[in-house]
């Protein structure tokens, strides 16, 4: 997938751990881009769906099993932190 791409409308955006673990569990991780050396971000297909959830983790009401949550996390951090 190329940068441009992944920087349309249609891909939501973040640098959040915490939250892209969240989402994860209910929305497919597209890519983590890694284009910018201080910082790599999360791309999930943006849906009303996803602004849903992000708004309910900002919020404080989104609830996720706690075990699938650790999972995911170390899921991601393992995605992360990868060679390429």
């Amino acid at each position: 997938m190329t940068m441009q791409k992944l920087q349309s409308k249609d891909f939501y955006r973040t640098a959040d751990l915490a939250l892209a673990a969240a989402l994860s569990l209910f929305v497919p991780l597209e890519a983590i881009d890694k284009t910018d050396y201080r910082r790599a971000y999360f791309v999930f297909p943006h849906s009303e769906e996803l602004d849903e959830l992000v708004a309910a983790f900002w919020r404080k009401e989104l609830k996720v099993e706690p075990q699938a949550y650790f999972d995911e996390l170390r899921a991601i951090k393992t995605r992360l932190y990868a060679q390429n």
